[in-house]
C-alpha cells in the first residue's frame, strides 16, 4: 500500500492560532536553554581552567538586564508550555480542549513574567 501523503515543507508551516505559537516558541526556548546552559558551562571552564578574561565577558553578557528578560521570558515560557504538555499527555480526554488549555496557559504566564520582569527591574534600579 503506498501512502499518498506528501508532507514536505507544508508541514513545517505556519498556520497560525495559539497552540502553533505556543510549538514554535517551546521549540526556540529549548534551544535557547541549551545555548544559555552551554554558555554557562564554557564560561565556568574559562574561568576555572584557563583563568582567562573572555569568561569575564560572558558574565557581562548574563548579568545585563536586557539577556535577563529574555532568559527568564524562555525558561518561564517553557516550564509553563511543559506542563500543559504534560497534562494534555496524561488525560487524552483533554485534547479536544487544546486551544482552552493554551489560552490558559498564556494566561498564566503573563502575570508570573510581568511579576518576575517587575521584580527584576526593581532590583536594577535599586543596584542590588
Amino acid at each position: 500500500m503506498v501512502l499518498k501523503r506528501n508532507v514536505g515543507l507544508k508541514g513545517i508551516r505556519y498556520r497560525g492560532g495559539g497552540p502553533m505559537l505556543s510549538w514554535v516558541l517551546h521549540r526556540i526556548g529549548g534551544l535557547a536553554i541549551i545555548l544559555f546552559v552551554g554558555g554557562h558551562v564554557l564560561s565556568s571552564f574559562f574561568q576555572y581552567q584557563l583563568g582567562s578574561d573572555l569568561a569575564t565577558e560572558i558574565n557581562v553578557i548574563y548579568e545585563s538586564i536586557y539577556f535577563q528578560v529574555v532568559v527568564f521570558f524562555v525558561v518561564i515560557f517553557h516550564a509553563i508550555n511543559g506542563l500543559r504538555i504534560i497534562i494534555l499527555d496524561t488525560w487524552p480526554k483533554l485534547l479536544e480542549y487544546q486551544r482552552e488549555a493554551t489560552w490558559l496557559q498564556w494566561l498564566i504566564f503573563l502575570p508570573v513574567y510581568g511579576l518576575a520582569i517587575f521584580i527584576m527591574v526593581m532590583n536594577a534600579m535599586q543596584g542590588s
